[in-house]
């Protein structure tokens, strides 16, 4: 029986690859948690099939996650591996009627990430010790990150061939290898060029590592968790006690250009978010925002 739902994780695992164009991460993420329904079945009810599993079923499994020690974020995120395995099965034409579809996750409350002041972005890119090597190479990634809103992933994956100084744009690879352009500041610019020509050019690169654009000190493509432990190092120079990250640096990005009045669907186009609704959130948008909006610009609203 187990090797019945492993095939049935198999054919969820190469779905969530063609036909939802999600990262390597996010389809772990899917497999492992619809892995832990599995397990409960080849515990409990062992003759059944992914294919038999009943409501009653599978919300016994979802009580016996809520009797555990975890999150509600955690449960909310299992559960939603389980509406997307059987979304699955329906999309495959191999069950009728979805047994997930009524399972209801915890309601979970809107965390907002600290933001950083443009005073206190200055801060941190100013202390930086351009006297080091690796220090232009870190002005130009933090530059960068404050300047187009990148995700982590995405400035590492950066090469030279998606930067069209000339223009003043990035082609950006981002979740799903989803594509998009995202303009770059003319400060980003400047540092990034330092970086390239009187750093990166002097590095004996290993081979397969040529294109990428930010490199450790062995010529290798650099790593998120080196990005991160970068960016501590810099806060703490700078004097800063917040919890900054990358993601930090984005949520910054996006909150300043709203703050400056910039138009929510270019600020969604940036981050390379599907939905506005994301963008919202993420930017800490309120009901009064929004509705000053409205009375602002909407026709109808004109005396």
């Amino acid at each position: 029986m187990e090797k019945t739902w492993e095939s049935y994780i198999r054919q969820f695992r190469h779905y969530l690859k063609l036909e939802r164009a999600l990262s390597e991460n996010s389809i772990e993420a899917y497999c492992r948690d619809v892995g832990k329904l599995r397990d409960f079945f080849l515990s409990n009810h062992p003759e059944t099939s992914p294919l038999e599993a009943s409501v009653d079923q599978i919300r016994a499994f979802v009580m016996t996650l809520g009797k555990l020690e975890i999150s509600d974020f955690t449960l909310a995120r299992i559960i939603s591996g389980i509406k997307a395995f059987y979304k699955f099965l329906i999309y495959e034409e191999l069950i009728q009627q979805d047994p997930a579809q009524l399972l209801e996750a915890p309601r979970l409350g809107r965390k907002l990430p600290d933001t950083l002041s443009y005073h206190e972005i200055n801060q941190i890119l100013e202390g930086i010790p351009l006297g080091e090597p690796q220090g232009h190479r870190n002005r130009a990634m933090l530059e960068l990150l404050y300047s187009s809103g990148l995700r982590v992933s995405e400035l590492i994956g950066l090469k030279k061939s998606q930067v069209f100084e000339d223009v003043g744009f990035l082609r950006v690879v981002g979740k799903g290898n989803k594509e998009r352009l995202v303009p770059v500041g003319k400060d980003a610019l400047k540092y990034l060029q330092i970086y390239l020509q009187e750093v990166r050019s002097h590095l004996d690169i290993v081979p397969g590592n040529e294109e990428y654009i930010f490199l450790n000190r062995r010529g290798k493509q650099l790593s998120r968790v080196m990005v991160f432990k970068i960016i501590k190092e810099e806060v703490k120079r700078a004097g800063i006690e917040k919890n900054v990250s990358p993601h930090t640096f984005r949520h910054s990005f996006a909150t300043h250009l709203i703050e400056g009045g910039a138009d929510l669907r270019a600020v969604q186009e940036m981050l390379g978010h599907e939905s506005i609704n994301t963008t919202e959130i993420y930017t800490h948008l309120d009901r009064d925002y929004l509705r000053q909006v409205l009375t602002d610009f909407h026709p109808g609203n004109k005396q």
